[in-house]
């Protein structure tokens, strides 16, 4: 990218356009290859470390600050199957002159165009003209805003998921627990997820701010707003996640109120059949025998034992029980 405007190139004329003070060059790898690390090391003198944390998968966003240019490493979600939530590795090297952005390590189930979505929609508006980064710090600007724009959105599906799990539960629809459980903690898992990879960016941002010393004045200026979107995500997830908290809990109260009613009704029920079990163990064996049966005192003991249930369960009734 230079002033005459933006332009594809081959490896080969890398060393000729570093040596130009008129536009940036930026590379893109999809994928980490053999030849991946002799380019870091050899064309743009990137630290042994730093090569290691782009080859490798990182679990958490890292920031590192070398002479003459600044590496970040951070995540964007992704939500497979099951609720499964991927981490999607972008690494970063910026410098003056420079963008190197390095994709993965990516679990083998998901696709390379996922991984690639934000850096292949900032090319084609560059290559549409509707993008004209200054420098490089105008272009990962640009990657990262697209970056928190697509976790933006992903909140607002799961805040429009909560809205559906809320209205469930007030209108008490009937579901099956394990099941409803299982979509409440999936959409909180999700929320999770995202709030801790939009809070872990802007820590990493914030380090940033304060230790680069060769970003242009608008660089700056962007990255402090790469900071304050993130931040701005990251609260957003946390407010849905309390709200979600909220459901979670009515839905508990309530289903913890069903079962405390429902074992309330079965002691009554145990109270009523205990003396009527009883009275038919004890009397039994005396009453009904092999050989006969004293069909009066068996329908003296049937009455009895109905009326002192009719007895208790009005005694149940009286007292709030039933």
């Amino acid at each position: 990218m230079s002033d005459e405007g933006v332009g594809s190139r081959g490896l080969d004329e890398l060393p000729a356009l570093l040596a130009r003070d008129d536009g940036f060059v930026w590379i893109d790898v999809p994928q980490w290859e053999d030849d991946t690390e002799a380019l870091l090391v050899g064309t743009f003198g990137v630290h042994p470390l730093a090569v290691r944390h782009a080859r490798e998968r990182n679990h958490i966003a890292l920031v590192h600050r070398y002479p003459d240019h600044l590496f970040v490493a951070i995540h964007s979600p992704l939500v497979g199957t099951r609720g499964h939530v991927h981490y999607l590795e972008l690494d970063q090297f910026v410098g003056e002159h420079f963008l190197i952005t390095i994709h993965g390590p990516l679990n083998p189930v998901v696709p390379l165009e996922e991984a690639l979505r934000e850096t292949r929609e900032v090319a084609e508006r560059l290559e549409k003209g509707r993008l004209r980064p200054s420098s490089p710090f105008a272009l990962t600007y640009a990657i990262v805003s697209t970056v928190v724009r697509h976790e933006t959105d992903m909140v607002n599906d799961l805040a429009r998921e909560v809205g559906l799990l809320e209205q469930a539960v007030i209108s008490a629809v009937d579901e099956e627990p394990q099941e409803f459980l299982g979509k409440l903690f999936t959409v909180r898992h999700a929320l999770l997820t995202i709030k801790t990879m939009a809070s872990q960016a802007s820590e990493i941002y914030r380090r940033a701010v304060t230790i680069i010393d060769f970003a242009p004045p608008d660089g700056l200026t962007k990255m402090r707003d790469v900071l304050d979107q993130y931040e701005r995500v990251a609260s957003i997830a946390q407010s849905q996640l309390e709200f979600l908290q909220g459901v979670t809990e009515f839905y508990r109260a309530r289903t913890d109120t069903k079962m405390t009613i429902a074992g309330e009704k079965l002691a009554v029920i145990a109270a009523l059949t205990l003396p009527i079990t009883a009275i038919s163990s004890v009397m039994g064996m005396n009453v009904i025998v092999n050989s006969s049966t004293h069909w009066p005192l068996l329908i003296i003991l049937l009455a009895l034992m109905v009326s002192l249930a009719l007895l208790l369960l009005r005694w149940a009734k009286r007292q709030g029980w039933w």
